[in-house]
């Protein structure tokens, strides 16, 4: 797979002056030394610290929901994590209940579960898009790394990480409708009435 170079020197306004390289993701041979790999560096991140994080750090849905619906900015500053940029905060979320809809059609793979009187959406793929997780997480700043690439895929891989490693974990289809569905993840806020959490645990019961 051949090296894909982006050359961006002295763009204005940019916060990361210079040289931005971006090489092939799954080409490490290409790569070469030093070339910053996002499936390295999720894979040696997930175990270790993007588990434990959401499970020590999610707040269960029965005290964030309401908290956001009551005030979204009280409930970011005692809950959530700010966006450096100024967009949307994130959140690290668990909870259980009954499974309302499966969207198995969607590219998202879509299941709905009836929590704390809200419906939460859970995202399995094949399409999962955002930085929720990356963000939610707290311990992956911009300052770590060397451009907005490198960041950016930190984010693409977790969430390739979601759907190889939790995604599997259940079968996408009507029969999970009426069970019982445990998680825990991570949404960014878009809406209060519209919770999308990218998972990093499911169970079925």
């Amino acid at each position: 797979m051949p090296i894909l170079v982006l050359a961006l020197i002295g763009v204005g306004g940019c916060s990361v002056p210079g040289l931005w390289k971006y090489v092939a993701e799954n080409d490490e041979a290409a790569a070469g030394d030093g070339a910053f790999n996002a499936v390295s560096y999720v894979g040696g991140i997930w175990e270790s610290q993007v588990l434990p994080t959401v499970q020590e750090r999610a707040v269960d849905a029965t005290v964030l929901l309401p908290a956001i619906a009551a005030d979204s900015k009280a409930a970011t500053t005692t809950y959530g994590v700010a966006s450096a940029s100024g967009g949307s905060p994130s959140f690290l979320i668990k909870g259980s209940g009954p499974v309302t809809a499966v969207d198995a059609e969607s590219p998202n793979g879509v299941i709905t579960v009836s929590v704390a009187g809200a419906q939460v959406k859970i995202v399995t793929g094949p399409v999962i898009i955002g930085t929720a997780l990356r963000d939610a997480v707290g311990f992956i700043k911009f300052s770590d790394f060397i451009n907005q690439i490198d960041f950016a895929n930190v984010a693409t891989q977790l969430n390739a990480k979601v759907k190889t490693d939790v995604s599997t974990t259940v079968t996408l289809d009507d029969s999970l409708v009426g069970k019982t569905l445990s998680f825990a993840g991570a949404f960014t806020l878009l809406s209060p009435t519209d919770i999308t959490v990218v998972p990093t645990s499911l169970s079925v019961s």
